[in-house]
């Protein structure tokens, strides 16, 4: 196992490149099971969630090449083969092998996923979906048994904005007999993006990206080229960096519209942007001023940039609060980010950080992905050096995260976990 260590106090400036967006990757892929023939997904980002799904696709029957970011994937082979356990447990966003595996098979068994321990993120208005489709749906021992006879269009009103079941019930409803029409469904640029891809494939699709999404069940998929969306939780991460650490850094291929509820924030700190086609840049800021946040689903305020952005607010004049309405257990960074010096208390689903303080180096731990991102921006902004455990965590969302800060002016290296470290890891 290794550790990140960060020498903290070095200014960053220059240019950093954004991978493919995670968040559609982990859609992406799977969306491929639902084709006749070969679909290869351009600018994959290099994480492990992507190498898993990889290795999922393969034990259903695939034939899949993934080099230099890009993947190819033969489905024509792949059988419904069950996935009660093993690497699907790994992935949170697992759950998209159902709805693919549904339209294309007509069943499917995939194991509950895993991923970042952020609570409880039910699926109800997944398996709600499926049940409106037609399918039958039951638990057995830790699994979802997926079955229908024949998949038929409904009219499906999703209780929750949640952008799993959207992309859920699209990926099967693409096959259905009829028309699906889902409402209130999510909008985020993801949604868009495996639309775009499902229709590249032969789908048709309307309205993705707004909250009702129509579908048209096709009897057959055809295989295609898609080029994914650049990462925006990535790009918000990078210019949090460079608002905490810069001295004028460019984010590249990214697309700015996305990032507008952070943009809107980091100007309201004081930070200075600038924005064009496919790159922003981030000066420095002379004083950066205390703001309020509160997370909502897109366009509003990503969660997953919340953490990251509560480490910049520790340098912030004044008292920020920072309130997350999407997921309730996602101020654990705030423990790690006290014993680096943080003023910061948590009341119910709001944090108050009082500022501006020194952050100092500590030995912290990544309990989730976005908590990782959050402790490596701290470290860079800390005095002293920092060391994070937890790289999984980080590992699945961020690709090349230590060549992308070093090629900034960063000091950050990855070092091998002694025995006794690992012990008392174990034992914490």
């Amino acid at each position: 196992m290794e550790k990140l260590m960060i020498a903290g106090g070095y200014p960053l400036k220059g240019t950093v490149r954004i991978s493919g967006a995670k968040n559609s990757a982990v859609a992406l892929i799977p969306a491929t099971i639902l084709a006749e023939s070969p679909v290869t997904i351009e600018g994959l980002p290099d994480i492990s969630d992507v190498q898993i799904l990889k290795d999922l696709l393969e034990e259903i029957g695939g034939t899949v090449e993934f080099s230099e970011n890009d993947m190819t994937v033969d489905p024509s082979s792949m059988i419904s083969m069950p996935l009660p356990n093993g690497k699907v447990k790994k992935l949170r966003a697992s759950y998209y092998l159902m709805g693919a595996m549904l339209g294309r098979f007509k069943k499917a068994v995939i194991g509950l996923p895993g991923g970042c321990h952020l609570g409880p993120r039910p699926i109800d208005q997944h398996i709600k979906g499926f049940e409106a489709l037609g399918a039958r749906v039951t638990n057995e021992q830790g699994a979802i048994y997926l079955r229908a006879d024949e998949l038929r269009g409904a009219r499906i009103y999703l209780d929750v904005v949640s952008v799993g079941a959207t992309i859920n019930i699209m990926l099967a409803a693409v096959r259905a007999t009829g028309r699906t029409i889902i409402e209130n469904a999510a909008k985020e640029p993801e949604i868009i993006d495996v639309a775009t891809l499902l229709t590249n494939m032969g789908a048709k699709i309307k309205g993705a990206g707004t909250d009702v999404i129509r579908i048209d069940g096709v009897d057959h998929l055809h295989g295609c080229q898609h080029t994914i969306i650049p990462d925006r939780i990535e790009a918000g991460t990078y210019m949090i960096v460079g608002a905490a650490a810069g001295e004028g850094v460019l984010i590249d291929n990214v697309i700015p519209h996305h990032l507008e509820s952070l943009i809107a924030k980091l100007r309201e700190m004081g930070v200075q942007i600038e924005t064009n086609d496919d790159q922003v840049f981030v000066g420095p800021a002379e004083k950066m001023k205390a703001v309020d946040i509160k997370t909502l689903v897109y366009p509003g305020f990503p969660t997953d940039l919340q953490q990251p952005l509560t480490s910049l607010l520790t340098g912030a004049e004044g008292t920020s609060m920072v309130t997350d309405t999407i997921y309730s257990a996602r101020f654990k960074h705030i423990d790690e980010l006290r014993r680096m010096n943080a003023n910061i208390k948590v009341e119910g689903r709001s944090a108050i950080i009082n500022g501006p303080v020194q952050l100092q180096g500590a030995k912290v731990k990544a309990s989730d992905l976005r908590a990782g991102a959050a402790l490596v921006i701290a470290g860079l902004m800390a005095e002293g050096v920092t060391e994070v455990t937890g790289l999984e965590h980080i590992d699945r969302g961020y690709s090349h995260l230590v060549e992308k800060l070093n090629g900034l002016g960063a000091t950050i290296w990855r070092e091998e976990m002694s025995k006794e470290e690992m012990e008392q890891m174990k034992n914490a």
